[in-house]
């Protein structure tokens, strides 16, 4: 009778360790918490070419942004020619690409209006049940956001992942606006950040991204915009401008490539980029290190 209990009690251990193996399967099961997206994830050489190609052959992404959103969309299609087709992506995700679908819907979280997103998101998944990760941009208008207008974009992106579990929604801070660290738009993207750190939601910072340079210098207590111009002396005027200093001390074609983003320099282009293949190797399953 003892041995039996021991036989019994082994067997449990093993099916107990099958199981986790399942549940914890990363592809499956990707690990999302504490997935804040900023400037310290621009090293697209630290991601194992194992979890490109995952993200390639499993995710189908929906993006939905107007002119500053497509800095990443730039920024990724530059990356193609200068580092090769590892990086490359389309629509269909054919031929071995990354599936992402550009203007998969039109507009982006404050056009036409602060709310018509949401709805739009509804009928693109009805529309496309493939796809498993939904990531809109801002344009300018957290700037002029209120807390209430910023709480109505959590609650909706909130009321979106329980109508739809199996798809993984990014959430997004809006871009400099050289108003500062006191300014509403730094603000509003705190209130941004605080919440999905506290739900452990998914965010892509763009503010974040573009308050650094690529070696880490941060400039967001200097005033900084969005096309990289900061107040050097403090005296209240934009002089100067750390994308291109950045630029100017490195070489084009090594360390950094051209890729015409909207509104902003090519280096916040390639930063942009960089940041998005982070975040696509982590929902793919990836832990980041």
């Amino acid at each position: 009778m003892k041995s039996l209990s021991i036989l019994l009690v082994f067997i449990g251990l093993i099916l107990s360790a099958c199981n986790k193996q399942k549940n914890e399967d990363p592809v499956k099961n990707p690990v999302v918490n504490d997935m804040i997206i900023n400037h310290s994830c621009i090293k697209t050489g630290s991601i194992p070419d194992t979890w490109l190609n995952t993200a390639k052959l499993n995710l189908h992404i929906g993006y939905g942004h107007t002119s500053h959103g497509s800095q990443l969309i730039s920024g990724m299609s530059g990356l193609v020619t200068f580092k090769g087709t590892k990086y490359s992506w389309n629509i269909g995700g054919t031929g071995g690409a990354l599936g992402l679908h550009d203007y998969a819907m039109s507009g982006d979280l404050g056009d036409p209006d602060r709310t018509t997103w949401a709805t739009r998101t509804r009928n693109y998944l009805a529309a496309n049940s493939d796809v498993n990760v939904i990531i809109w941009s801002w344009c300018g208008q957290v700037s002029s956001a209120t807390e209430a207008d910023i709480n109505n974009y959590l609650n909706l992106m909130s009321a979106l992942e329980t109508s739809y579990p199996s798809v993984k929604f990014v959430y997004m801070t809006g871009h400099l606006d050289g108003t500062g660290l006191t300014g509403n738009l730094h603000l509003r993207n705190e209130q941004i950040r605080n919440y999905c750190k506290t739900n452990k939601k998914i965010l892509y910072d763009f503010e974040d991204i573009e308050s650094y340079n690529p070696d880490g210098t941060y400039f967001g207590d200097k005033k900084p915009n969005d096309n990289c111009d900061y107040d050097s002396d403090g005296n209240g005027t934009l002089d100067a401008n750390w994308a291109t200093q950045w630029q100017n001390s490195h070489t084009k074609g090594v360390d950094w490539y051209s890729c015409s983003p909207a509104h902003t320099q090519d280096i916040n282009g390639n930063m942009k980029a960089y940041a998005a293949w982070w975040l696509w190797a982590r929902l793919a399953g990836w832990d980041g290190n």
